[in-house]
């Protein structure tokens, strides 16, 4: 007759013309009533809670560590199952995961003995790796692959990891205080030399501003120089021209009677007085004669006929 079985287990049979016994993995099989025997065994996957209770590490603290493993036993695999079958059929699920259980527990202590605390605690992938890598090489010779292994806890009864997670924890609040001082300090020194910026930016405007302020002062004061230089020569060319213009009668003159009051100098020494006497008093008179003030127009140019 016929059995089947799902891709999660495997048929055995074995007696007559089944030697060595034919395994199948998921599939269907003939057996013979009466000469031919079938047995099963589960391909599940197994989980395995692995616990390790107060192992010395290398530095002998003791600490406890706990993993879970996934673990099965391979099917495709045709030694593997061969194995397996040799090792385990008859047997339930609970005692396999037993039997595999001991095993993962045995090197997980092994690896912990081989490794400081600091290690396991710090480094969790790395003592990962060594347990499914150590813990594999020792199953497969079963018929069992390990799937998967994962550290899940690790604890000790003399606080040990709490002092560790208290100097870390310490350390971390250090370095932040370091860090926010060193900010601050940062923080400082750029506003400072912001403000150093500033007030040297500042004092360059200033100095700007004064060298302006200063040439526009010389400027001006040369500009006013040369103004009053030419005002000079203008007042002085204008006084010339009325004084020859006084002076004009006297030098077509062919002859000058002098008339003596009886007193003073007569002669050219007459003639000159006068004329310095004519010339003191001719802005008066022709002020009183023409209503022009001859010192308001002294900057004006002379118009000539």
């Amino acid at each position: 007759m016929f059995f089947t079985c799902g891709p999660n287990e495997a048929m055995v049979v074995s007696g007559f013309c089944r030697s060595p016994p034919v395994m199948v993995a998921g599939g269907r099989v003939f057996v013979l009533p009466c000469i031919q025997q079938i047995q099963r065994i589960s391909l599940n996957t197994l989980t395995l809670n692995v616990k390790s209770e107060k192992v010395y590490t290398r530095h002998g603290v003791p600490i406890s560590v706990t993993g879970i493993a996934q673990v099965k036993i391979q099917g495709q695999n045709k030694e593997m199952l061969a194995a397996a079958c040799q090792m385990f059929l008859g047997k339930t699920e609970a005692e396999i995961a037993h039997i595999a259980l001991e095993t993962l527990e045995g090197h997980q202590r092994a690896i912990m003995a081989h490794m400081t605390v600091e290690e396991i605690y710090k480094d969790r992938q790395k003592f990962s790796e060594q347990v499914f890598k150590v813990a594999s090489s020792d199953l497969v010779n079963m018929g069992i692959s390990v799937v998967s292994y994962t550290l899940k806890d690790i604890h000790d009864d003399q606080d040990y990891l709490h002092s560790l997670g208290k100097a870390r924890t310490a350390q971390v609040q250090k370095d932040a205080r370091i860090g926010e001082a060193e900010a601050k300090r940062d923080a400082g020194i750029r506003e400072a030399k912001a403000k150093q910026e500033k007030v040297s930016a500042q004092y360059l405007s200033e100095i700007e501003m004064a060298k302006a302020q200063r040439d526009y002062e010389l400027k001006k004061a040369a500009y006013d120089i040369e103004v009053n230089t030419r005002r000079a020569q203008a007042d002085l060319a204008y006084q010339l021209q009325v004084a020859e213009e006084i002076s004009g009668p006297l030098t077509s003159a062919n002859k000058i009677t002098l008339v003596s009051s009886g007193g003073g100098a007569v002669g050219a020494a007459k003639v000159t007085g006068e004329v310095l006497d004519i010339l003191s008093h001719l802005p008066e008179s022709v002020e009183r004669l023409t209503g022009v003030s001859i010192s308001q127009v002294n900057h004006k140019p002379l118009r000539t006929a």
